[in-house]
């Protein structure tokens, strides 16, 4: 794997915040992680959104799928559509990840780079219909892609994290509240990578 100077052997910048982001490399051994990166892109119907951004309409530039428990969420009720009913392999997944983050997921958000034109801005995953503090997994596969944080309050204080083939990183406290993250675009050339995020939706018909 390549390095930058300013990462560390475990491939994160020095004095990275731990009470928000906890990473695990090699969570999925190699073998398993060549597999699921292949099976999941050619299987799921992947689909390039339209949002809108300020007043202008922009196609994302990545390809996304989003699977979830439909009988326990009133999808209807947070403006969404239905998710797609889970498959095995995320299930599998779901219920590795679930042990270590401590919480039982709802719901799994997947996100296909194709190469290293596809990107997500800086941004933080604050909607309330996750709670204010909430627990994501994360679990990288293919190709090795820096996941970059911001402070909002200071943009000057930066940290960065690569995400490894069949890694997992766990976002919890006040990330989504204090930090912003993203994906960079990069001219360099980069393999297709798949990141799977999984989340507990709260039930607004429930709380």
């Amino acid at each position: 794997m390549e390095q930058l100077s300013f990462f560390g052997i475990a491939g994160q910048t020095v004095g990275l915040p731990l009470d928000v982001l906890e990473y695990r490399s090699g969570f999925i051994p190699e073998r398993e992680s060549d597999a699921m990166l292949a099976e999941l892109i050619s299987t799921t119907p992947w689909k390039q959104k339209v949002v809108k951004y300020y007043d202008k309409e922009v196609i994302t530039p990545r390809l996304s799928a989003f699977y979830g428990d439909e009988t326990q969420v009133d999808y209807t009720a947070l403006g969404k559509s239905a998710p797609l009913n889970w498959t095995e392999p995320l299930l599998s997944l779901k219920g590795l990840v679930e042990p270590v983050a401590g919480i039982a997921f709802n719901s799994v958000l997947l996100n296909y780079y194709r190469d290293g034109q596809d990107s997500v801005a800086w941004h933080s995953d604050n909607e309330t219909v996750m709670g204010s503090h909430p627990i994501i997994a994360s679990v990288s596969f293919g190709q090795v892609r820096s996941f970059d944080i911001r402070l909002k309050a200071n943009h000057a204080v930066k940290h960065s994290v690569r995400l490894e083939h069949g890694s997992l990183l766990l976002m919890k406290g006040d990330l989504q509240q204090k930090w912003d993250h993203r994906i960079a675009k990069s001219k360099a050339f980069m393999r297709p990578r798949l990141n799977l995020t999984f989340r507990r939706i709260i039930n607004p018909l429930s709380v």
